[in-house]
């Protein structure tokens, strides 16, 4: 498994051997031994270079998870003291929990353990899961209606959105009616090429179509084209919280009730016991206590 998972990563039998520094002649024999297992080329050559076949591209993934999970258990300790501990915790995050966990939690790691480091890393609900599985994440945080197996997920908030605009622009004060809401151009979060973005999506289901003339990737270019332009950027109440009144924006609860999937921390299977990791997702859950869930908004001018 060593050996296919460092062919899988250089595509090429000499830098594999190089990476795992054995002999040429050991490696090409690992691999006559992995073809002659599995019955399959795994690795042909095209041209100059090497190619995984649709077999191999199908293990990549449980191959990586399984090492990811011997090599926890081989560095597992039963005691855990972040006042000392020196470790890089891997966190798959959205855009949302990008801006609005990550500093908080930085601040809370910091201050009681100070040799800890957060690599962040941007997730969607399509790469999430093989993320995990790939051991890329030590854990993930946001929407996620269902993960796959061989994973935990726990539920940490509800999602709800609200509404940003420059009420200069839109010729409307908050809260905004229904008719209101559903008469105005809007710029929505969208991670896919479906401009309707999540809350188009969300609110189609139920027969509704909205008037999107802008879906972005992160909240930020919402909340600066809603400051520029006569349309309502339907964001998170945490992000419309936070953020909108650095662009000058009012805010106000979407007059249309929908169910979006609700923000969940998830982790894989080997990594549950991992006595740090333990420790971070408490430290996760009391930030999220902190952070102001906005349910009550009131314009700002």
């Amino acid at each position: 498994m060593i050996a296919f998972d460092a062919m899988m990563q250089e595509m090429s039998v000499t830098k594999a051997a190089e990476k795992l520094r054995i002999g040429q002649s050991a490696m090409s024999h690992n691999l006559s031994t992995l073809r002659m297992l599995l019955a399959d080329e795994l690795f042909v050559r095209v041209g100059q270079k090497m190619q995984p076949t649709a077999k191999a591209r199908a293990l990549a993934g449980p191959v990586r998870a399984a090492l990811s999970q011997a090599q926890n258990a081989l560095h597992a300790t039963d005691s855990f003291d972040p006042a000392t501990a020196s470790r890089v915790f891997r966190l798959g995050v959205t855009g949302e929990m990008e801006m609005i966990l990550l500093p908080v939690l930085l601040s809370h790691v910091q201050k009681n353990a100070p040799g800890l480091k957060l690599l962040s890393r941007q997730v969607t609900a399509e790469t999430v899961d093989a993320m995990i599985a790939g051991g890329e994440v030590d854990l993930a945080i946001g929407c996620k209606s269902q993960l796959q197996s061989g994973a935990f997920s726990e539920i940490l908030f509800q999602s709800e959105v609200a509404c940003c605009f420059n009420p200069d622009l839109v010729g409307m004060t908050g809260p905004l009616s229904r008719k209101q809401y559903l008469g105005s151009r809007h710029a929505v979060l969208s991670q896919t090429e479906n401009v309707a973005g999540c809350v188009g999506v969300a609110l189609q289901a139920v027969g509704i179509d909205l008037d999107v003339v802008m879906a972005a990737p992160d909240f930020m270019p919402l909340l600066a084209a809603a400051r520029n332009t006569p349309v309502i950027a339907t964001v998170p109440c945490r992000i419309a919280s936070q953020y909108a009144p650095l662009f000058g924006l009012s805010c106000c609860p979407m007059p249309i009730d929908i169910d979006f999937p609700p923000v969940t921390m998830n982790w894989a299977v080997w990594s549950d016991k991992d006595v740090g990791l333990v420790w971070l997702r408490e430290q996760i859950r009391t930030v999220i206590r902190l952070i102001d869930p906005a349910h009550e908004m009131e314009a700002a001018e």
